[in-house]
């Protein structure tokens, strides 16, 4: 790899060295001014008093993060790597709605997806004090999946079995029309949202309802308790290297590794 592409490199996808972290710092204050601006065009008085400004104001961040796009793809061997990432898809979605309004017309409903450019935080964010933390919060995730998703199963159990009831006790006469709508009721009851569209009538229901309303302070809890016990479980001593292979794009390497664990190129020092 040339030399001038090794800094590149090191610039752009390195948060432990100065010039990495200034740049990240500087992308990090464009992803927040570009997301405010998004919100900031949705507001119709601001548009029409502020057009133009919103105007350049977007063309310009367009042009940084095409700039950085290209940079991206220039700075490491296999560009297939970063394209086809979930960030890369990310950089790319977030950049397109400029120009394909700009070339086709018509397109402000595509703006909106310029609020994906707050996606790009969490790389941002590679830092060495948060890196390890970051990788403990999605282990503990990963090892909670089953667990999580056997509880959802049966929550949506409960519901079924419950919106049923409900439609039999109250019928149309209180608004449960049938049982599909009768099981929405009690998954907004259960997850104590409680929009009031709906509300049982007679007192058997209300009975019920209010049975689902205490089950429900108790089934929000167990998720939370299920990711707490799996990260409490995770090593004191989290990985905190936040090198990116210069060839492949490959992260996630062990402390003080010299290799790339997947195609074995020289990291950076």
């Amino acid at each position: 790899m040339p030399h001038w592409k090794f800094k590149l490199h090191e610039v752009i996808y390195e948060a432990d060295t100065p010039a990495g972290k200034i740049f990240d710092i500087a992308l990090l204050i464009v992803i927040f001014i570009s997301v405010i601006l998004v919100m900031m065009e949705s507001v119709t008085s601001l548009l029409n008093k502020y057009a133009w400004e919103f105007y350049i104001a977007e063309w310009v961040i367009t042009a940084i993060f095409s700039v950085e796009y290209v940079l991206r793809i220039i700075a490491i061997n296999k560009p297939k790597r970063y394209i086809f990432s979930f960030y890369g898809i990310v950089d790319l979605l977030s950049t397109l709605p400029s120009y394909i309004g700009f070339i086709f017309g018509g397109a402000n409903l595509l703006f909106a997806i310029r609020a994906l450019r707050l996606l790009r935080v969490f790389r941002v964010l590679k830092v060495t004090r948060y890196i390890g933390e970051s990788r403990k919060l999605i282990s503990a995730l990963r090892n909670s999946k089953a667990k999580i998703l056997v509880f959802l199963f049966a929550v949506f159990i409960i519901c079924i079995i419950a919106g049923t009831l409900m439609h039999l006790v109250e019928g149309k006469g209180g608004g449960f029309d049938n049982i599909p709508l009768s099981i929405y009721w009690c998954i907004v009851t259960l997850t104590t949202v409680g929009f009031g569209d709906i509300a049982p009538v007679t007192p058997l229901g209300r009975l019920i309802a209010s049975i689902i309303m205490i089950t429900g302070y108790g089934i929000i809890a167990v998720p939370t308790g299920i990711v707490s016990a799996e990260y409490s479980k995770a090593t004191d001593k989290p990985i905190r290297n936040t090198q990116v292979c210069p060839n492949c794009n490959e992260g996630k390497h062990l402390d003080n590794a010299k290799f790339c664990h997947k195609c074995g190129f020289l990291l950076n020092d």
